[in-house]
């Protein structure tokens, strides 16, 4: 199994489903081919850096002027960052215009084998595919919480999907968006991923791919780009996660926050979008739901990652391992790129909840898998409500 993970825009690409990440990847423009930023950049990014995280970045050799520069395009072992505390996404403003948006659509792999044998007492049948469905447009208004994430990663340019969730610190001002961990951070191998953004209702009027070069900022980014002040994660996917295997998956969830690249009208990203889902950390056992939905931009073919699909099934349990929690897993023919986009089920006041994210599927991208939000996710995403409590 591999993460659903982000794609990097390549022309060709065999469905990266095979129990892979099923959200991001890279461009088939290598990040360091071209220049990617403006001649004229922030002087502070619209972030405050903490000393001590300075600090760090300063034992790692990163100057953050020639950072937003160019420097992050190196991806020397010593200067990829992997530790929980030593995130840092400065903006660099311009980077993620449209066209280079609509070039990244390659996620990160995680393949998986589609046999997968884990404990047969919690690992359902494989469910039967279910066809993937266009959301309908506008997407600002059927699916107002939903959206596409960018980041860079050695590769290239990636992406994945995820979802705007509400903060319990900022009632009805949440700037928190819930995606796969592999959409962050490359796991046991690597660091944190560079220049993650998020896009709500990218592309709002559903454009085929042929017309969206010369479209309006405005049409591909209807409510602009929101850059990741912070992220968080697993402990258990930074130590285990992997592109293969499935490694680390049911941990396989983060939290985002983000902020305007301009600054925007002060508002925040949940009043911006009209929409945030509350999250249910206790949602119920696959048998006792009815219905599951997931949401996202699959980008591995036959999709191509420029549209909004969603699938709907009665969720099934799924087993990686016997010694780690049992996946949710639905029928879905949705792709790499997919990933991280947020699933929706009844909660338990009878209203759609986030209950999971697309984490794995096998190459076949016959079904999808995602994790079961428990304890651990609980813990990810109050730290970050409380790091940003009244701000």
């Amino acid at each position: 199994m591999r993460p659903i993970r982000p794609m990097l825009a390549a022309a060709s690409m065999a469905a990266v489903l095979a129990l892979t990440a099923t959200a991001c990847g890279p461009s088939e423009d290598n990040a360091g081919d071209k220049p990617s930023a403006p001649a004229s950049l922030p002087t502070d990014g619209g972030i405050t850096i903490p000393d001590d995280i300075k600090d760090r970045l300063k034992e790692h050799g990163i100057d953050l002027d020639k950072w937003r520069n160019g420097e992050w395009k190196n991806w020397d072992r010593e200067k990829w960052l992997r530790e929980a505390t030593d995130y840092i996404n400065p903006i660099i403003e311009g980077l993620w215009d449209p066209d280079r948006m609509r070039d990244a659509e390659k996620p990160p792999e995680q393949p998986v084998d589609n046999d997968i044998s884990g404990d047969e007492a919690v690992t359902d049948p494989t469910p039967a595919a279910v066809e993937a469905q266009p959301v309908k447009a506008p997407y600002r208004t059927n699916a107002p919480a939903a959206g596409k994430v960018f980041f860079d990663g050695p590769q290239g340019s990636m992406v994945c999907s995820a979802t705007v969730v509400q903060d319990p610190a900022n009632p009805g001002k949440s700037n928190m968006v819930w995606t796969a961990g592999h959409c962050v951070h490359a796991g046991k191998k690597g660091g944190w991923y560079r220049n993650i953004a998020f896009v709500p209702s990218y592309n709002d009027t559903a454009r085929p791919t042929a017309q969206l070069e010369g479209a309006p900022k405005e049409e591909i980014a209807p409510h602009g780009v929101w850059w990741g002040d912070w992220a968080q994660t697993s402990d258990q996917w930074i130590n285990q996660g992997a592109p293969t295997g499935g490694q680390g998956a049911p941990y396989d969830f983060a939290v985002i926050h983000v902020t305007p690249e301009k600054g925007g009208s002060g508002k925040s990203l949940e009043e911006t979008v009209g929409s945030a889902l509350p999250v249910d950390f206790n949602a119920p056992a696959a048998p006792e739901i009815d219905s599951m939905s997931a949401t996202g931009y699959p980008a591995a073919p036959p999709f191509d990652g420029q549209r909004m699909f969603q699938c709907g099934d009665k969720p099934g349990r799924l087993s990686v391992t016997a010694d780690q929690p049992t996946m949710y897993r639905i029928g879905c023919t949705m792709t790499g790129g997919s990933s991280g986009g947020g699933w929706v089920a009844k909660g338990q006041d009878g209203k759609p909840a986030l209950v999971s994210n697309t984490s794995i599927g096998p190459v076949s991208a016959g079904w999808l898998a995602g994790p079961r939000l428990g304890p651990e996710a609980k813990g990810i995403y109050d730290a970050v409500s409380k790091k940003f409590a009244g701000r």
